[in-house]
Formats: structure tokens, sequence, C-alpha cells
């Protein structure tokens, strides 16, 4: 059986379906491919306010457990996980431990969550002997958590100004390595694809919007030097996000925060946020950092007029 076109619209066929009008997909998501999977739930939307104090915040404390907040009160997670939390909880932590641990947050995470809140979790890959695909840990333990996957997008770091040079045997067959110019974001919903937005507004341009639903993005990254940070991510990646995945007035969370990108993108977006981080260090220059973005981003234009 062929591609054909219904009066209604298409439908998915052997050979799949190049043109999507009005599109009936249920012969494909209704096969045994998807059986064990997470499977959306049709439940009634709940949204419980983050008290006050709460909000627009960043508290020096483990997320695994963020009792500031409340069930079903934030409406996006971004976050990069640290790849030293090893030296930062004065542990050598193994690869089994590290998802113990991320597990924990990644559960946390969902408590907090609206139905149909949204997770994206920015990760790179590490080593070279062997390779491990932290990436595809986490997308089994997100399943295994209950999450929805919807997709993930490849970052590719080509822009940037520094270059890997991790050739291994060059220019030989004997042991060339693969050099790293991408890392992944991973992005789930909580139990629903579709989520309410209680009469908030989208923000998105459709520019950006055309770009952002792209699952290739292509923007430098940032120099650790620059910010003070070993792994900052650039502002660009949780700003996309921020407008592809929340409502204006809609809360962020970070439960990694770092150097406040997250934060600096949602005052940017016109988002609250919150955020953890276990360093104090790293919490006095997020901090920081949200403060001059926040006062340089509300301070009045000045106007020169012609005399």
């Amino acid at each position: 059986m062929g591609n054909y076109k219904r009066k209604d619209g298409t439908r998915t066929s052997v050979f799949g379906s190049p043109g999507r009008i009005n599109h009936d997909s249920t012969p494909f998501y209704t096969s045994r491919l998807y059986e064990g999977l997470p499977k959306e739930e049709r439940i009634k939307y709940v949204e419980n306010p983050i008290p006050s104090e709460f909000l627009d915040k960043v508290f020096c404390k483990t997320s695994e457990e963020m009792k500031e907040l409340p069930d079903n009160s934030v409406h996006l997670m971004v976050t990069s996980p640290p790849y030293n939390v090893g030296k930062e909880y004065d542990e050598n932590l193994t690869l089994s431990e590290y998802r113990a641990f991320l597990k924990r947050v990644w559960s946390e995470v969902k408590r907090v969550l609206v139905p149909g809140g949204r997770v994206c979790i920015n990760i790179a890959n590490l080593g070279r002997k062997p390779y491990i695909p932290l990436h595809a840990f986490i997308v089994d333990d997100m399943l295994d958590l209950g999450f929805l996957m919807r997709g993930e997008i490849i970052w590719n770091k080509a822009s940037s100004g520094s270059h890997s040079t991790a050739w291994g045997s060059w220019l030989s067959a004997k042991n060339p390595t693969l050099r790293d110019i991408h890392e992944y974001i991973l992005v789930f919903s909580k139990g629903m694809f579709s989520r309410e937005c209680l009469g908030r507004e989208s923000t998105i341009s459709k520019e950006e919007f055309l770009e952002s639903t792209k699952s290739v993005w292509t923007f430098a990254a940032e120099p650790a030097t620059k910010v003070g940070h070993p792994a900052p991510f650039p502002v660009e990646l949780p700003y996309r996000l921020i407008q592809l995945y929340t409502f204006e007035d809609d809360v962020v969370l970070d439960p990694f925060i770092g150097s406040g990108q997250t934060a600096i993108a949602s005052i940017k977006a016109k988002r609250h946020y919150v955020g953890y981080e276990i360093n104090e260090e790293y919490v006095k220059l997020a901090e920081k950092r949200i403060k001059e973005f926040f006062l340089e981003f509300n301070s009045p234009k000045l106007i020169e007029f012609d005399e």
C-alpha cells in the first residue's frame, strides 16, 4: 500500500508520507514499536503558585530536594548537569552513582513540573577510551521515570573560536578519533505533550519559531574565561528553549544554574526563574551577573533629539 490522501488529509503508510495535511498517524503510533514506552496521560491541568519569596531566586543548596517549590508549579526546566559533580560533592562518583544522583534530581523536577511541563537537558558525551554516551544514559533514565520524550536537538558548536584537535592516529586508520563539535539538548514532557497557557501569551516570532523547531542549532559556545565559570552554555541556548516552550510570565527552573545563564535568558524573555547551585562562589557570580543584566535590560533608553 503506497501513500494516499484521504478526503480529510494524509495518513501514515508503509512508505511514509512526505506531505502532512490533517495527518492521521494512528497506524504508526498504535504499532507494537511503541509497546513498553511511557504513554501520554489525559489528566487535569493543575498549576500551583510559587511563594513570592522563592521566585526569581538562586538557592545555594542541592536540587535533590527543592522544598521551596510546590508540586505542579514550574513550566520549564532547562539545565546542563555538571560533569565534575564528584569534585563538588567531595566524592569520586562512578557512572552508576552519577546517574543515580541525576535521577534523584530528575525525579524532583518531575514533581514540581506542571502537567505537560517541559524538560530540556544540555549534555555532552565524554571520553574516548571508551566513549561514554551520557545522552543515551540520561534518555534511558528519563524514560524510566515516565517522562515523554519529545526529541533531541544537536547543538553544532563548529562556529566556536576554539577547535578540537583530538585526531588520534594522524592520517592513519590505526586509531583515528572523532572530534566532537556538538552537544545534545534532550527534550521531554511530563505526562502530556501539550499544556495549558491560562491566558498567557507566546512571545516567539515567526522567524524564531522556524529556526528553533529545526533539530540542529548552530551557534558558538561561551568562553569560560569570559563568564568566570568552567562550563557555561551561551544565553542563546536557554533563550531559544524558553521562547519555544513557555509563555510570558511562566516559571523556568535550572537545578544546576552555575553562572546564571538560564536566569538571564528568563529575564530577557520576560519569564520568572528559580535556580539551584551548591557552590557558593558560583551563586555569588550568578547573582552578580543577573543583577547587572536586570539593570541593563530595564534601564531607560537614551534618545537624542536633533535641535
